[in-house]
């Protein structure tokens, strides 16, 4: 299927920024179940100062701020073409061993409430099926509500909670997966949806196996992901895949607004 896709990001500052460094991935991986035809970013408010491949072969950004900038916009346009695959991403890649995603983050430790949900799906042998039992485990244990968590919650924090936004459900998802002695990681992304216009971009989880490689899973909708997902970029957690991070200087507040449109060619 091809999509196109248009992504606006926009910081409003209520004083003057004296300084400010972004990082913005916001570029979709190549692949070859993922091809990526045409894409652009274009910024106003800053300009872009290097452009490199993370650690996760993630493509990033560096945009500064113009000094004395009040406002920053994030323009990306492209059009991608993906392949559904039942959420197989396949082999191992990047800079990272496969060990490290095995590794709980400040994020994804997992407490008591996730290593519940990780016990209740151990009875199940075939792997593959393990992992489909715990997406839907952790849609279930994470009611999918908007306005009731914020970016810095954590896995167990969601789960007692029993409710977040994908965020939080694929960290939940990751924490339990990595319990489990399983390799899991976080997905940035977009998602075709019946509305075209949406508020915010798209997350989801991938665990690998040994037979089948980093294979994707979505507890939002409850499935793994097909050609309506377009893969952006992948980390430990949130903080590493977050289509943008970064800081500035200035004792000012910010006002983030976020459009994001997602058709079908």
């Amino acid at each position: 299927m091809r999509l196109t896709v248009r992504h606006v990001t926009a910081y409003d500052y209520d004083a003057p920024v004296p300084w400010g460094l972004q990082q913005v991935r916001l570029t979709p991986k190549p692949h070859k179940w993922q091809r990526v035809h045409r894409w652009s970013l274009e910024v106003e408010g800053g300009r872009k100062e290097a452009h490199f491949e993370d650690q996760h072969r993630n493509a990033v950004d560096l945009v500064s701020l113009e000094p004395g900038a009040t406002a920053l916009r994030l323009i990306c346009e492209g059009e991608v073409e993906v392949t559904d695959t039942a959420g197989i991403v396949g082999p191992h890649g990047g800079f990272c061993p496969l060990w490290l995603f095995e590794k709980p983050t400040a994020r994804t430790e997992a407490g008591p409430a996730c290593l519940r949900l990780a016990e209740a799906v151990q009875a199940e042998p075939r792997p593959l099926f393990r992992l489909h039992d715990l997406s839907a485990a952790v849609s279930d244990a994470v009611r999918y509500e908007t306005g009731v968590s914020h970016v810095g919650w954590t896995a167990e924090d969601a789960v007692t909670a029993g409710h977040g936004v994908c965020q939080d459900q694929a960290h939940a998802f990751i924490a339990c997966a990595r319990a489990l002695g399983i390799p899991a990681r976080y997905v940035s992304g977009y998602l075709l949806m019946e509305r075209e216009e949406q508020d915010a971009s798209h997350a989801w989880a991938e665990a690998w196996l040994p037979d089948l490689g980093w294979v994707g899973f979505d507890p939002a909708n409850r499935i793994s992901p097909d050609s309506r997902y377009v893969r952006i970029a992948t980390g430990l957690d949130y903080a590493e895949a977050a289509p943008v991070s970064g800081a500035r200087t200035g004792t000012g507040g910010e006002r983030l607004t976020v459009a994001v449109e997602v058709r079908a060619q």
